[in-house]
């Protein structure tokens, strides 16, 4: 390689602030959404109703298992001392559609709670997006620590959370386009391996839609860092003062 071909150092730390910038993004979806596991344990209380109750179309057995399973995921988190938010959102979520599926005794009904609160979310992402203040920038701020500053000093990065808001709510609305005609439609278990099967592609189309969103857009700005200079700048005066003052 020639010394035109060399990239230069300034090629070089553009590159590496890129992928800093590219890891952060990654961790802060991470933390946000839970991850693939965080998933996978929404998915698969779930897929347990779904199967227990293509075998033996038992409604109290296949939600109280559903249930039971859901319990055990927010133990094991416990016991290994993870973060338990996305499991107990998974449990209340199965709790509900359990209580519902209970109420009115038919089995579908297990999986509507979870259907409406897609669809509010769908609409929530489009509607704040409509607004001025896209749902993925309130969710996604403080996890960068940069609060809702992008609001007014960062609009580049305003936009890439717009983007990101219209991806996520589009997507949801097609989930729900597909699963809502078939909770009128279909039986309790093709609704129900429909759903599984339309757990996680979706998620993922989203989650890395709003990574390519994020990775082009500027960086956050650290509103605690800036406040921690701030108060150091303010010691710093208040330390000069009295010095100015002593003699």
């Amino acid at each position: 390689m020639t010394s035109l071909d060399k990239p230069t150092t300034q090629e070089q730390g553009d590159d590496g602030r890129g992928r800093h910038a590219r890891a952060v993004t990654e961790a802060a979806l991470f933390e946000a959404f839970g991850g693939i596991r965080g998933t996978v344990e929404t998915i698969l209380p779930g897929l347990l109703f779904v199967s227990i109750y293509t075998v033996n179309k038992d409604l109290h057995v296949s939600a109280i298992a559903a249930l039971g399973l859901s319990l055990a995921l927010v133990a094991v988190r416990l016991i290994r001392r993870d973060t338990v938010k996305h499991a107990f959102s998974g449990v209340f979520g199965v709790a509900f559609g359990v209580v519902f599926a209970m109420m009115t005794g038919n089995a579908k009904d297990f999986y509507l709670p979870g259907m409406l609160y897609t669809l509010g979310l769908a609409l929530a992402y489009i509607i704040t997006t409509l607004a001025g203040v896209p749902l993925i920038g309130l969710i996604l701020g403080p996890v960068f620590k940069e609060n809702l500053s992008w609001r007014t000093r960062n609009p580049g990065r305003k936009k890439a959370y717009a983007k990101a808001s219209w991806a996520w709510g589009l997507i949801l609305l097609a989930k729900c386009a597909i699963l809502f005609p078939l909770y009128w439609w279909a039986d309790t278990t093709q609704l129900g391996w429909v759903l599984v099967a339309l757990k996680l592609p979706p998620f993922l189309l989203a989650v890395y839609l709003t990574w390519v969103f994020l990775a082009k857009a500027p960086p956050p700005i650290d509103v605690f860092a800036e406040m921690e200079e701030r108060e150091r700048a303010e010691e710093a005066r208040k330390a000069a003062a009295a010095r100015e003052s002593e003699a």
